[in-house]
């Protein structure tokens, strides 16, 4: 299956990960060559990926987001839970997994996946049904980070129960449970993988049964809640922090 991904930073991105097949690279006509843009087309040279100079109102009809640049590219490269395992025996690190559970808003996806791959997260799963999948908005939305981070489709609950075997304490992210606690009576410095809810429900039941231990975040402003990809990424920094001082 083909797809185009667009914008700079993802197109750029794509390129320098090199987990895809690329077809062809799209370039506005009259744009500079300067910036972003000249590392784009280098990379594509190197690679030998065919350019053509299309009209902007062609690239808006793709995406009117496009920023002058468009990659007609393969389908996003899945990886699996193995992948992410053997990663982190790799760098020699305790395993760090984001499970997003049901997550449905493009936009929370990608800024949880670009977080993620900022704090050295080593994979993240999401489930095989009734959830947000890897599209060109969602690495855009990530900045491009999707390309360089391992995402995994698979039944949650089998991949939580693949965690804790592999020696993972699966800290769940629910601010509404009176058995959650905060960050800072948890130790978030071993194997740890974290749970985010979808965005208006919060984890399902059975997932959150799956969970060891729940986690809040503590909150002193009129707000009750702050939304799955804001949460999410405060605590993949509270447990990257965590880790940083083991």
């Amino acid at each position: 299956m083909k797809e185009f991904i667009y914008s700079r930073n993802a197109v750029y991105e794509t390129l320098r990960a090199g987990r895809r097949q690329v077809f062809r690279l799209q370039v506005a006509q009259g744009i500079k060559d300067t910036g972003r843009i000249n590392e784009i087309l280098r990379m594509a040279n190197q690679r030998k990926i065919p350019v053509v100079s299309a009209a902007r109102n062609a690239l808006d009809r793709i995406h009117p987001q496009h920023q002058g640049v468009t990659l007609e590219a393969s389908g996003y490269p899945y990886s699996n839970l193995a992948d992410v395992t053997d990663l982190a025996e790799e760098r020699g690190e305790p395993l760090f997994v984001l499970l997003l559970d049901a997550l449905n808003d493009p936009q929370n996806f990608g800024s949880l996946i670009r977080t993620a791959e900022a704090v050295g997260v080593h994979g993240v799963i999401i489930p095989t049904a009734r959830t947000v999948q890897v599209t060109p908005a969602v690495v855009n939305a990530s900045s491009g980070a999707a390309e360089h981070m391992l995402i995994v489709q698979s039944n949650l609950s089998q991949a939580i129960t693949q965690l804790k075997e592999a020696g993972a304490w699966i800290v769940g992210l629910e601010g509404g449970h009176p058995q959650s606690q905060p960050p800072g009576q948890l130790r978030l410095d071993g194997a740890i993988g974290l749970v985010v809810g979808s965005e208006g429900e919060g984890m399902r039941s059975l997932t959150q049964k799956s969970c060891d231990i729940l986690m809040k975040l503590p909150m002193i402003g009129q707000i009750g809640s702050l939304n799955a990809a804001v949460a999410g990424s405060v605590a993949l920094y509270l447990t990257y922090l965590a880790r940083q001082q083991r």
